[in-house]
């Protein structure tokens, strides 16, 4: 018997699995959906600091991501390809690279809200021990952090960062900081141009250990509950089909998405709902599922003047970003982002193209959305309405977003490089798209809006005495001895950033944790 099963491997699995078998008398087993692969074996268009076709082009999206898995982004859209990592790495192998931590005063939200010991103070130490960044002192942590110098900047990021400048947003050098906001250099988990994911950071180094297991293409149907306790888990292998693992404690890791269906499946959930798959009800759990949340994203599109066009098909898509507190919504501080885009996709023979982009992007997020399933068999992706911008504090911040992005194209030195500046997809002019009435805009805004694929929240972490949500702050679910969510489903509330580093520090907590109370 496993003392531990961990069920998925990516930004929050990788680190747990890596930390738990750190003790040679833990037997750890770690469960991943999609493949096991070793760094060698990485594509080039994977290091690539040019993710896009990475993200893009089918075939590697059948290899290493959830090819079928949909999202309706707001209510009035259809569902549409959503990005999600399926191979040991999780979504670190194939994210953005972008590795920055949570805002102080989200997590210091977290715990005021009853999430004991999630408090900036007692969660960013954690970030420290994993970061290698020189430039802040901090060294021989396993993820590196780079931030490439101007000289490696796209024309957006430099039209960016003189164009916010320009206008009284302040140069911020250091956007992993506890304080400041402003124009900054993204920091990215990369090593000498090459990414570092999860799986090289963590996983690499642990692969000798007797104690450890890692077993690709290992699909979790549910986990085995009895008499109110977690017994393992059953799974689908590739080389032997349909088997029963046990384990004294199950650790789901396989994120906002995958991690509410296999509770859902496991008969943890609302009760009409699983009644409805014909799924036995374990326990009612109404929460699980709910409280979805995503960053949305509207963009001032760039078609670039030929002189400002890359042909370097490596060339990153972004370097600089400008972060910023609107002061509207109970948004909090830092709450807002706007992000230069060098190239959105690829031109002819794999050139990036003439199109790049300024987006701004919610990252306080108060809407909420809903992971269902749209059946009890597990190969079946779930269903998913992100449901964004439906909360009016969310509308108020991105409608004055978009008068942020007008104000910026305005600006000589984003109106130099471009031949035309519209409105995301619309093919409207700013100066068109402002000038609308407050409906009209919300209405454009619905429909256009996309998402930073920062899936969170499903599986909601609340205080030890809350009777709702999923998780308590020891991240155990609510019911159910044995079993714990560790990755981005458990938040709260935003973590006001890009996720990755957030679930990695999930992941390590949720491993001292295990440790700390011999896996119960």
């Amino acid at each position: 018997m496993y003392d531990v099963i961990v069920v998925g491997g990516g930004s929050a699995g990788a680190p747990a699995a890596a930390h738990l078998s750190a003790d040679p008398g833990r037997r750890v087993l770690l469960l991943e959906a999609g493949r096991d692969w070793r760094v060698a074996e990485a594509p080039a268009a994977m290091q690539s600091a040019n993710i896009i076709p990475f993200m893009n082009e089918p075939e590697y999206q059948a290899e290493w991501q959830w090819p079928r898995l949909l999202t309706r982004r707001t209510r009035v859209q259809t569902p549409r390809f959503y990005w999600r990592g399926k191979a040991l790495g999780g979504s670190s192998a194939v994210n953005a690279q972008i590795a920055i931590r949570g805002v102080a005063d989200a997590f210091d939200g977290w715990a005021e809200a009853g999430c004991e010991g999630w408090s900036a103070a007692e969660v960013l130490p954690v970030v420290d021990a994993f970061e290698d960044d020189p430039a802040n002192g901090r060294r021989d942590g396993p993820i590196p952090v780079y931030r490439a110098p101007e000289a490696l900047w796209g024309p957006v990021d430099l039209g960016l960062r003189q164009a916010a400048l320009g206008l009284g947003y302040p140069w911020n050098p250091d956007l992993n900081a506890p304080t400041g906001e402003g124009v900054s250099c993204y920091p990215l988990n990369s090593r000498d141009g090459r990414r570092i994911s999860t799986n090289e950071a963590f996983l690499e180094p642990a692969r000798g250990r007797a104690n450890l297991e890692i077993i690709g293409g290992a699909l979790v149907d549910r986990v085995l509950i009895a008499d109110g306790r977690a017994t393992g888990v059953r799974v689908h292998l590739a080389d032997r089909g349909w088997v029963e693992i046990a384990a004294r404690q199950v650790l789901l890791c396989a994120g906002a998405i995958h991690s509410p269906a296999i509770l859902l499946r496991s008969g943890l959930g609302p009760a009409a709902e699983l009644g409805a798959m014909g799924i036995p009800v374990v326990r009612d759990m109404a929460e699980v599922g709910r409280n979805f949340m995503d960053h949305p994203t509207l963009r001032a599109t760039i078609a670039l003047r030929p002189e400002h066009v890359s042909r370097d098909p490596n060339q990153r898509h972004t370097n600089c970003c400008v972060t910023y507190t609107s002061g509207l919504g109970g948004g909090g501080r830092r709450d807002m982002i706007m992000i230069g885009f060098n190239h959105r996709a690829l031109g002819e023979h794999g050139m990036p193209s003439g199109t790049g982009g300024v987006g701004a992007s919610l990252f306080n997020a108060f809407s909420r959305g809903v992971v269902r399933l749209a059946s009890p068999d597990p190969a079946i992706d779930p269903v998913v309405d992100e449901n964004m911008l439906d909360d009016p504090r969310d509308v108020l911040r991105m409608r004055d977003a978009v008068h942020r992005l007008a104000a910026l194209a305005e600006h000589p030195a984003l109106g130099g490089i471009a031949e035309a500046i519209t409105f995301h997809d619309s093919g409207l002019g700013l100066d068109a798209v402002t000038a609308l009435p407050s409906d009209a805009l919300d209405a454009l805004m619905l429909d256009q809006a996309a998402d930073a694929q920062h899936a969170a929240g499903s599986c909601r972490m609340t205080a030890y005495e809350e009777p709702r949500g999923v998780v308590d702050p020891d991240l155990r679910v609510k019911g159910i001895a044995g079993l714990r969510v560790a990755d981005a489903s458990i938040m709260p509330a935003d973590c006001r950033a890009n996720t990755h580093f957030t679930c990695v520090m999930i992941g390590t907590i949720a491993a001292q944790r295990i440790a700390g109370t011999g896996g119960t």
